[in-house]
């Protein structure tokens, strides 16, 4: 909306300059929109969408007694200040931009919809295969349109392998491809949402670094520069990126402990969604796994679990995701949130460093 007037003000010729530009607004304008949403969100939040302190484990309840009836579903005004950055700075005729805004949109919806279910009746919300159809429907929607943009480019549907061990051509496989990292992602994400400030602040490193590497992938001379794949208008997903990481620093003013609200399933769906969806953009999906590092242990944890108590009927962990693990052996939660931020922080950091060698 405010791109051509941006070029006439600032007079930036550059392009890339003008990307910058506009990804530093849009992270900040949504900042400021969270930020000031907030306190209007969390009050009216409070009278319709409280938390519901209801686990498979008694003690892991007990554990959490104090959180009951924090205001939830804040990811509303997450995916609202998102939205309304993007109409400020980003270009709305980007392929990429209109596939974000799908996938965002379109998980938040089914993560309402999953934390109405959870708040409004006795049950604990969507069942796992409504909500795996539900995903996988905005994943294979978000994945046929990222395939039909990406068919005519170079390198668009291959999968880079690390150390420069090659690259493998997908083809039409790459749509099965990219709808299972957006739903892994977002699952990720979910999973890691369960103490104060967690996910929230994990999502803030590696949406920075995504923001990084959607910019890298769409600048010619840097991909080529790094030997990377390069994308042409892969870079305007650096704006959405942009906005992703304001809204959520804007989020958790509110989400650190203890917490004011939570984002709720509405919130962490679309969020590890739109990660998911830059490392396709960028075909930086197996640097996900190191980015993302946090979320793929959290996943892990509740895998390892599962197949360890039906197969053998033994617990590897105290509780599952690995977080709750941490909370059962006593550990304060503000110390556990920030050693994972801490983790976070260092995984973004080498799997952007690493990028020379992939």
């Amino acid at each position: 909306m405010l791109i051509w007037l941006l070029q006439r003000i600032v007079h930036v010729a550059d392009s890339a300059t003008l990307l910058t530009v506009r990804t530093a607004l849009a992270s900040l304008s949504a900042f400021l929109i969270a930020l000031c949403l907030g306190p209007w969100a969390i009050h009216w939040l409070k009278g319709r969408f409280r938390e519901r302190i209801a686990s498979d484990s008694a003690r892991l309840d007990a554990l959490h007694a104090a959180k009951k009836d924090t205001p939830t579903m804040g990811g509303i005004f997450i995916l609202g200040a998102v939205c309304l950055a993007i109409l400020l700075w980003g270009d709305l005729q980007s392929r990429y931009v209109q596939i974000g805004i799908l996938t965002a949109l379109g998980l938040g919806g089914l993560g309402a919809v999953d934390d109405w279910i959870k708040l409004s009746t006795k049950k604990k919300g969507l069942s796992i295969r409504q909500k795996l159809a539900g995903q996988f429907t905005v994943a294979l929607a978000a994945s046929i349109l990222l395939y039909l943009e990406n068919q005519a480019k170079p390198g668009g549907l291959d999968l880079v392998l690390p150390l420069r061990l090659g690259v493998i051509p997908l083809g039409v496989g790459f749509i099965a491809w990219s709808t299972l990292v957006v739903v892994g992602s977002s699952n990720g994400v979910n999973l890691t949402d369960g103490l104060d400030g967690l996910a929230s602040g994990c999502m803030i490193f590696a949406g920075t670094a995504f923001t990084a590497l959607t910019y890298l992938a769409g600048n010619r001379v840097m991909a080529e520069f790094l030997r990377i794949p390069h994308l042409a208008g892969a870079g305007e997903l650096t704006v959405l990126m942009g906005a992703v990481v304001g809204a959520v620093l804007g989020f958790l003013w509110f989400n650190a402990y203890p917490a004011q609200v939570f984002m709720g399933d509405t919130g962490a769906l679309p969020l590890g969604g739109l990660i998911g969806l830059a490392a396709l953009v960028s075909r930086q999906e197996l640097l996900l796994l190191v980015v993302g590092g946090v979320f793929v242990a959290e996943t892990v944890s509740v895998i390892a679990q599962v197949i360890s108590f039906r197969g053998f009927g033994k617990r590897v962990l105290a509780c599952a995701p690995l977080h709750n693990h941490f909370v059962f052996r006593g550990v304060h939660e503000v110390k556990i949130v920030v050693r994972f931020w801490i983790v976070a922080a260092l995984l973004a950091i080498a799997g952007v460093a690493s990028l020379r060698l992939m």
